[in-house]
Formats: C-alpha cells, structure tokens, sequence
C-alpha cells in the first residue's frame, strides 16, 4: 500500500491507530468520520445534492473544518484513492534484485488481492462499494478517476521505469507505463463490476487471482524482462 498521511492512514485495516500519539489519533478519526459522513449521504442522496455544509452537520463539525481536511468537495470521495496514485512507481522502485517491473508489479497485484485491499475493487465494505457507485453515477468523478490513474500514475511510472534503464528509452518507457497501469485498471474494473453486481469478494477472489495472471501474462510476453536489473 502506498504511504499514507493525514486521515487516510487510518483507512488501511492494517494500520494501528492506538500506536499513534493522542492529538494525530483524534486528527486520523475526524477525518475518516466526515469521510465516512460524506460518502453515507452522497450513496443515498447523489453527489451533486448533497452540500459540504450538509456533510458538516451530519458529522458536527464545522464547515471549515470539512475544508480543513478536504479542500474540495471531489475531495472527499477521491482523496483516498489517490493515495495509490505513485504505487505502481513506488513498487518498481522497491522490488527485488532480478526482478522486473512485470513480475514486481504482478506479485503486488496478487498479494493485494488475498489482502481484499480496496483498491483492487475485490472489497465487500459497504463504504468502498458506495464510493465506487457514486464514482460512476458522478461523471466528474468518474472524469477525474480517469485522468488520475491514466495520466498521473502513468507518467510516475513512466518516470520510474526510465530512471531505472540503462538505454533511458523514453519511447519504451512510456509504453511500458501505458500498458502496466491499463492492466491493472482492467483488473480493478472488472472485480469493482462484480462487487456491485452482488459477487462476495472470497467468491470472486479465485477468479480475480487467475484474471491477474493472464493479463501479466500477455503484458510480460510483450515486455519480457524489460528493467529487470541486475541479479
């Protein structure tokens, strides 16, 4: 999981809270409550009708207080998300000797999965599913997802992958990044399809397994051992 700061550290089932300092522990708990607040009422109401002032009430917190942890309203289904923006990079950058982006990138993706970490979409939280909803039902959410992990993640990667080259191909580079992040967003749409049809994510995780092997499969068969390193 990429590294996270303010309240979204708390979002990760594996994170202790009660490791954290008081004041950073209280911080971590109101911003996941007007998280939590904000995603309740746009999964019941729409997006576009629910108001950051609304969402302060419902929390008893002030207004300010919303935009203090969430600049933007877009903010307040997206940040969290966008936490994973520089992991495919970060997971390039820290894998094994001999190991390529391929393989770094598969193993991660794999070991995700058996997590059930929301961000591979095979998640049965209900909060998860209701962000993923309003996501597609909110066409500039949906916009913004889109542009986040095509462009942004992409072109981390893309930096990452060419640092790491001993030819600096840029060309190479940049295709490398366009089909790794496309996997995976396949991936993830595919197991998010079957979260919201009804599927429960230990149903569907064989399949999403065997789903994320083959689809390594034809990138790696393209790519090979393209930025393996050294053994």
């Amino acid at each position: 999981m990429a590294p996270q700061t303010g309240f979204t550290r708390g979002l990760d089932h594996g994170f202790d809270l009660d490791a954290l300092p008081l004041r950073e522990r209280k911080k971590i708990q109101t911003g996941i409550r007007l998280w939590r607040t904000a995603v309740g009422l746009f999964a019941e109401r729409g997006f576009d009708q629910v108001s950051v002032a609304e969402i302060a009430a419902a929390a008893e917190v002030s207004k300010m207080t919303v935009f203090n942890y969430f600049p933007t309203k877009e903010d307040l289904v997206m940040g969290p998300m966008e936490q994973h923006l520089d992991e495919p990079a970060r997971v390039v950058r820290e894998r094994a000797p001999g190991t390529s982006a391929v393989a770094a990138l598969r193993e991660h993706q794999l070991s995700a999965l058996e997590r059930f970490d929301p961000s591979t979409g095979l998640s049965d939280d209900r909060v998860v599913l209701d962000v993923v909803r309003v996501i597609h039902q909110t066409p500039t959410l949906l916009m913004r997802a889109t542009a986040g992990f095509d462009q942004k993640a992409q072109t981390l990667l893309a930096d990452e992958l060419l640092a790491q080259d001993p030819a600096h191909d840029e060309l190479t580079a940049r295709v490398a990044a366009a089909q790794l992040v496309a996997v995976q967003l396949a991936l993830t749409g595919e197991n998010q399809r079957r979260m919201l049809a009804g599927e429960r994510a230990a149903d569907a995780l064989p399949a999403a397994l065997e789903a994320t092997r083959r689809a390594f499969a034809l990138v790696e068969r393209g790519l090979g051992d393209y930025c393996a390193g050294t053994a």
